[in-house]
């Protein structure tokens, strides 16, 4: 193999070497390293996707760490490693080593995450090549082989993708996460609102998400219009929901396992929500989403492919809901064409 980049990325003195020591048929054993919530598991696919098509001979490691493991595509890999993470705290130095070495040797080895731990668990295990994308240049030389650029205005699937063209690998576009649930068949078209995240602190406001909710009931009849619930108790829908349960077109669900909810959102004409896993969610089933950012940076969650809008102001507060309403209506227009 060699490295296909000029001035895109960055390599070691010695990593043009190495790679060429290596050859896409031989690759035996590859591991990557993600420790995230569940909205990067989601894109995380789409990259496992690709080392299937281009290292058809390898198996595949992933490494989670404990507090985030909620959504990891374990049906994708042939082994998952785990290390200890914020909620085993009581674990020892000496275990938390022990088990960060167990990941072992591995002929490609992709840092995800760039994050203290996944430092050490590059730095504490050996590999025939290692590639991430720390923001740091100090990173790049003490951890890695190579190393792509990480950009806040680039949507995250992508960056992780360029791992791979580094190597020459011809990936596809758009991305396939392979996602398997069949859409769930409702009897009209549906439109889909999940006003919560991972913190309330991300949540556009509920009396925003009710006025637009009521807008949109009259404004698309023939539609369903479903409020998604969340499963935390601060999750509650009802300040948003009670002013519109007696329109017909209006209902409401909480949200169970993954499985059915990737079935309902496959089935959905859309989905409007915050910044949030959800949304990624909707992303890799190819369901239109409306995307609310305010204290987020959207560019890193908004593909540039598909029918896909992020709605922020340029001064970072928060977005009226006739904003938002024009960017449903961009949407579903496109639908129609």
């Amino acid at each position: 193999m060699k490295l296909w980049f000029e001035r895109g990325a960055w390599a070691s003195n010695k990593a043009r070497q190495k790679i060429a020591a290596l050859k896409p048929q031989e690759i035996k054993s590859i591991a990557v390293v993600r420790h995230a919530a569940l909205g990067d598991m989601v894109l995380l696919r789409a990259f496992i996707v690709e080392l299937r098509r281009h290292f058809p001979a390898a198996s595949i490691t992933l490494s989670l760490v404990s507090n985030y493991t909620y959504g990891a595509p374990r049906d994708m890999v042939d082994r998952v490693h785990t290390v200890y993470g914020s909620d085993q705290r009581s674990v020892s130095r000496r275990e938390q080593i022990k088990r960060m070495k167990e990941l072992g040797y591995h002929d490609l080895l992709f840092d995800l995450a760039a994050t203290s731990r996944s430092f050490w668990l590059c730095l504490l295990n050996p590999a025939g090549f290692k590639i991430g994308f720390p923001y740091r240049a100090m990173q790049r030389h003490l951890i890695y082989d190579a190393a792509v650029l990480r950009s806040d205005f680039r949507f995250e699937a992508d960056t992780m993708l360029d791992m791979l063209h580094l190597l020459g690998c011809a990936t596809r576009y758009p991305p396939d996460f392979s996602l398997t649930e069949e859409p769930l068949q409702r009897e009209k078209p549906c439109i889909v609102y999940f006003p919560s995240a991972s913190t309330a602190e991300k949540c556009w406001p509920a009396d925003h998400f009710s006025r637009l909710l009521g807008e949109l009931a009259v404004m698309y009849p023939q539609h369903e219009h479903l409020v998604l619930e969340g499963v935390a108790e601060w999750e509650s829908i009802e300040e948003i929901i009670a002013p519109h349960r007696n329109k017909p077109n209006v209902s409401e669900m909480k949200a169970t396992d993954l499985h059915s909810t990737i079935s309902l959102l496959k089935g959905a004409d859309l989905l409007i929500c915050n910044d949030t896993g959800i949304r990624n969610l909707a992303i890799a089933a190819n369901t239109p989403t409306v995307g609310i950012f305010f204290c987020t940076i959207p560019y890193r969650y908004w593909p540039r492919y598909g029918r896909h809008a992020a709605v922020f102001e340029y001064d970072g507060s928060i977005p009226p809901v006739q904003k938002v309403l024009a960017s449903v209506k961009a949407i579903l227009h496109r639908e129609d064409e």
